[in-house]
């Protein structure tokens, strides 16, 4: 981008350099023609170039893209977290933090231990699971001696079936008791201890733990979000939020980035405090380019219609006298066309009135012909 300013800006100064010679008084036998050529520049909003001229100023020139309608409502966004892919670690039950293994940022995978609490009641689920261990363990020995018994027909059928049913309910317990204690995350390395293991992999972005504190049951302790993908919320107006479906082309800017990202839900309500309608859409964060809570501007692209536009690149647009203004090429060289602007899509803007679509156009460094434009004039007043 330095060299193309670089490149203009010795442009400039080698047709102000032209200019200035050809400002010398010229021959008589020249006057008539030079006093055509005047009256020719002087016409208003005219350039006199030549090719070459074009070229060594590194002036772009372009078509106008015609087609039909697209527009584009920007407006202020907030990035946060997917609501999909952001997860709490809670304690199942109460206890005293004894061990804490991951600090904010650090990356953690499904399954990892977050953090080991100490338990009173983890004690008692441990002895519960040791006592229907023993229960089972003596209703199945009753079991095989019944079986044994009945078999010799020295027992009757019907405290076999008491032995069985005995065994069974003796497992059922004892499973029931293990169920428990899996699910406050039991196995801390001692029976008195639970592990608090991480329930998605991502990033630790939240921590509410201290080390030696003691906890209630369902207390946060973590809070782990996967910022592979991101969310973007923005509201709208509900004229254009009816234009606005899911998967619709939004284009995220913030200083030195860009990306484009998809709409993923427009809500069927109106917020009651803004009276605007609530969207999300995602982004893809694999880059980490961008974090939760920053501000960023979102540009919402709206379908096109069957109504026939143009549009220009917003290089291509110079104000004048604070009009907006195109330079259109011409035999001679330009001539600054005065247009009226709509709305602006990314990097174009769509141009109303002033254009047919059928010009060709001044791109990048048009900033010259404008530089240009006001010497000739500055020039001619004199």
């Amino acid at each position: 981008m330095t060299m193309t300013l670089f490149r203009g800006v010795a442009a400039l100064a080698l047709i102000l350099a032209l200019a200035a010679c050809g400002s010398e008084a010229p021959p008589a036998d020249e006057a008539a023609s030079d006093h055509a050529d005047g009256e020719g520049h002087a016409a208003k909003g005219a350039i006199t170039l030549s090719q070459q001229q074009i070229v060594d100023a590194g002036i772009e020139i372009i078509r106008p893209t015609v087609g039909g309608v697209v527009g584009a409502v920007e407006v202020s966004a907030t990035i946060e977290g997917d609501p999909q892919a952001v997860q709490v670690a809670s304690a199942a039950i109460g206890g005293r933090l004894v061990s804490l293994t991951k600090n904010l940022g650090q990356p953690v995978s499904r399954g990892d231990v977050l953090a080991v609490i100490e338990s009173r009641e983890a004690a008692m689920l441990a002895g519960d699971i040791e006592a229907a261990r023993a229960r089972l363990a003596l209703a199945q020995s009753s079991l095989r001696r019944e079986e044994r018994l009945f078999a010799e027909r020295v027992s009757p059928e019907q405290d076999l079936i008491a032995a069985r049913t005995a065994a069974t309910e003796a497992n059922i317990a004892l499973r029931q008791a293990q169920a428990q204690l899996s699910a406050t995350g039991g196995g801390g390395g001692a029976l008195n201890r639970i592990t608090v293991r991480a329930p998605i992999s991502g990033q630790v972005i939240g921590r509410s733990a201290t080390l030696g504190q003691t906890v209630a049951a369902d207390t946060e302790l973590f809070r782990i979000a996967n910022l592979g993908t991101v969310a973007i919320t923005l509201s709208l107006l509900p004229a254009d939020a009816g234009r606005v479906q899911p998967g619709a082309q939004v284009e995220v800017t913030a200083p030195g980035r860009r990306q484009e990202g998809r709409v993923t839900f427009v809500s069927p309500v109106l917020d009651e405090t803004t009276r605007l309608v609530p969207v999300i859409a995602a982004l893809d964060n694999r880059g980490g380019n961008w974090r939760v809570g920053e501000t960023v501007n979102a540009s919402v692209i709206m379908p096109a219609t069957g109504d026939r536009t143009v549009a220009v690149p917003s290089t291509a647009v110079q104000m004048i006298e604070d009009k907006p203004h195109v330079f259109v090429r011409t035999a001679a060289g330009f001539t600054a066309v005065p247009v009226m602007l709509g709305r602006r899509n990314g990097g174009q803007v769509i141009v109303t009135t002033g254009l047919t679509g059928n010009e060709r156009i001044a791109s990048t460094n048009s900033f010259i012909l404008k530089a240009e434009l006001g010497k000739g004039e500055a020039s001619h007043e004199d």
